[in-house]
């Protein structure tokens, strides 16, 4: 049981959002008072802000995998070289063909990845 007024429990409502099924609509058939993703970030609110900071860190999540797979990929090579100094055909052979497909495989995943991140945050932003 609480001891003081301050401790009690405080249930908070909100008036209802709902609108009557006949009333007007506005256009392109919204409700008055219906929530809008894309009004929340054209007016800067905290939830407007929530949204594109989901994008930025979704499209960061994708760049940073970008950038561990490059690591990976072109990390060891120094370490290649230097075990095989007088190879210096294997050299320009890694560099100019082993490493071109990849790095094009990668751009290719990285571009799509991102396209496909703005297209989910506008039809989240766009109600569809």
């Amino acid at each position: 049981m609480p001891n003081s007024p301050a401790d009690r429990r405080v249930v908070v409502t909100a008036p209802p959002r709902r609108t009557h099924p006949h009333a007007r609509l506005r256009s392109r058939g919204r409700h008055p008072h219906a929530y809008r993703p894309r009004t929340e970030i054209d007016e800067q609110t905290t939830l407007g802000h929530t949204y594109v900071r989901s994008l930025m860190r979704t499209q960061l999540r994708a760049a940073l995998a970008v950038c561990a797979v490059l690591v990976l990929l072109i990390g060891p090579l120094p370490l290649l070289f230097a075990a095989a100094p007088d190879a210096g055909r294997l050299q320009w052979l890694v560099l100019g063909f082993c490493l071109y497909a990849p790095l094009v495989l990668l751009a290719h995943w990285y571009v799509r990845r991102a396209e496909r991140n703005e297209r989910d945050f506008v039809r989240l932003v766009e109600d569809r």
